[in-house]
Order: C-alpha cells, then sequence, then structure tokens
C-alpha cells in the first residue's frame, strides 16, 4: 500500500472461509491495503461440507487468486487451517495455519497480536489446546459469528452459518481465558452495499475492483431467486475493529457457550468478552474505497 507508514503496526492474521461467499474477499484486500496493520499471514479456513467436500482448498484457491490480482504473490504468508471440524473438545487438528497462530501468540515482541476470524473458530481451538499459554499473552480474537444476543435479530431455528461449522471449537475458545471480540449476526448485517454504489467505487479500480465486484454479483445471481442490488460485507467489521476497536458500540458480557442449536447457555461461569451491538458501515466502507482507489491509482 502506498502512502504512510507507521512505525508501530498492529500485527493480524487473517482466518478466513474465502470462498465461502462473496464477502471474505472485500476483508482480506481491505487488510492487505491497510498500512497501519502488519499481516503476519492469511489462513486457509474450512467451510463444513454442505455446499462442497473440499471448502480448505477453495478457500485457499481464492486468497491465491486474489494475492495474484493484486500482484503480492508471495508478499504475505499464506498457511492452510485444518481442513474441517473439530472432532471433540479434547482433540486438536493441527494444521500449519494453527502453527502459525502458535507461533506469532507466543513471539516475545512489544505488539499484540489480533486474529481475525471470518469463519469457524477452529484454528483457534487447536491453537489454544495445543498451546495453552496463548491465553496469558496479548491475544485478542476478532469473530464474524454467533446469532444475536437478548432476542435480537431473526430467530431462524439454526446456528448461525460461521458457528455452525464447529461449536466445539466455540466453546473451547468461548471458555477460555483468551480475549474475544464477538460480531453477532445481527451487527455485522449492517454492513450492506449497494451495487451502485460497489460500481462507483469498486469495481473501476484495477483487475481486483473488477473481481471483487463481478464475483459478488455471480454468487447474488445464483444464491437468490428474487432480484436485489446489494450484498451484505458481513466480514468487514473484523479489518475495521483491527484498524479502530472503537467503530462500534459495544458491551462487556459473560462469555457464553453455544448449545448445538446455536442458542446462547449463559450457565457457565466464564470470563467477560466484548460484544458488538453496532457497527459504523461508513468508516469501515470508506476507508475500503479509499485505499483501493489510491492503490489502484499507484500500481
Amino acid at each position: 500500500m502506498a502512502g504512510r507508514t507507521f512505525s508501530h503496526r498492529r500485527r493480524v492474521i487473517v482466518n478466513t472461509d474465502a470462498k465461502n461467499e462473496a464477502d471474505d474477499q472485500f476483508a482480506i484486500v481491505h487488510a492487505l491495503l491497510s498500512p497501519s496493520l502488519d499481516i503476519r499471514g492469511l489462513v486457509a479456513a474450512h467451510f463444513g461440507n454442505r455446499r462442497t467436500r473440499s471448502s480448505l482448498e477453495e478457500s485457499r484457491a481464492e486468497i491465491d487468486l486474489l494475492l495474484r490480482l493484486m500482484k503480492l504473490d508471495g508478499q504475505v504468508p499464506v498457511a492452510d487451517g485444518a481442513p474441517y471440524a473439530l472432532p471433540d473438545a479434547g482433540t486438536p487438528v493441527p494444521a500449519p495455519g494453527v502453527e502459525l497462530i502458535v507461533e506469532e501468540a507466543m513471539r516475545d515482541v512489544a505488539e499484540p497480536l489480533y486474529v481475525a476470524f471470518l469463519g469457524p473458530l477452529t484454528d483457534m481451538a487447536s491453537a489454544l489446546m495445543l498451546e495453552p499459554r496463548i491465553a496469558e499473552r496479548d491475544v485478542t480474537v476478532i469473530w464474524i459469528g454467533g446469532g444475536g444476543y437478548d432476542g435480537v435479530g431473526p430467530q431462524t431455528g439454526r446456528p448461525e452459518f460461521n458457528l455452525s461449522n464447529d461449536i466445539v471449537a466455540a466453546n473451547i475458545v468461548f471458555s477460555s481465558a483468551v480475549q474475544v471480540w464477538q460480531i453477532p449476526a445481527p451487527t455485522y448485517r449492517m454492513t450492506a452495499v449497494g451495487y451502485a454504489e460497489l460500481d462507483a467505487k469498486v469495481a473501476p479500480y484495477g483487475e481486483i475492483g473488477e473481481y471483487l465486484v463481478r464475483q459478488l454479483v455471480e454468487w447474488n445471481e445464483k444464491q437468490h431467486r428474487a432480484s436485489i442490488e446489494f450484498r451484505v460485507l458481513g466480514d468487514s467489521p473484523a479489518i475495521g475493529l483491527a484498524l479502530h476497536p472503537e467503530c462500534g458500540i459495544w458491551k462487556q458480557r459473560p462469555a457464553p457457550n453455544f448449545r448445538y442449536d446455536g442458542s446462547y447457555d449463559f450457565s457457565a461461569a466464564n470470563r467477560p468478552i466484548r460484544v458488538y451491538d453496532s457497527i459504523d458501515a461508513r468508516f469501515i466502507h470508506e476507508d475500503f474505497f479509499a485505499k483501493l482507489r489510491a492503490f489502484a491509482e499507484h500500481h
């Protein structure tokens, strides 16, 4: 990213089920274009087996494609996470992406580590099982996932998607001592953006801008029978919070556990976590649009 430089940058790992839908791509590019973030790695994540039997491989291929389109091949560490959900609460799934999280979490450096999860929490749970001392480090898990609290948001009768792909892992992370910032579904759904704005502020800016909008429209047309002209960029708040932790209203809540229908169980005496009830979509979107334009003009 051309422009400003920063002497003290936040260390960030982005763990992404990149080919699950069409919004991870925007969050990944936003992270890569943000000069105050020291991207220590991109970790490809699985997204279950309901849509495909090769979700991890598809996520990795999408990450690699984004880096090629941005001419950043070989400039950012990329690692594969676990190919499937945890089999049980006592069995981690080792993977290079898990090793990356452990290595960065245990580094003796001044800068804190933020691990942004745009999908399931499988790799964080495995990292905590393999190296429990992570919970004592200056590590913050930023998770896009889970349903609304206090009856907020639509009650679908099934778990929120990211949660559903590894409820065991979510329970391990939420019952640990690691710092967690949660952006639940009613909050991340506040980030809708229309086709008209995408056509004006994203599509004209380089191969990556054209691809981002094209793949989003193609996804919508494949998934929705009704005509729509917008998309919720629901993973972008994780990057927004890494940039500006106060770009939303949050409250401390005792960390719940999750039942297998996705509902919250508050019976456990877990430590408090930060739960965001709203997010500043204007800041997140406009910051991304401006950085993408500058990147395209510079290159």
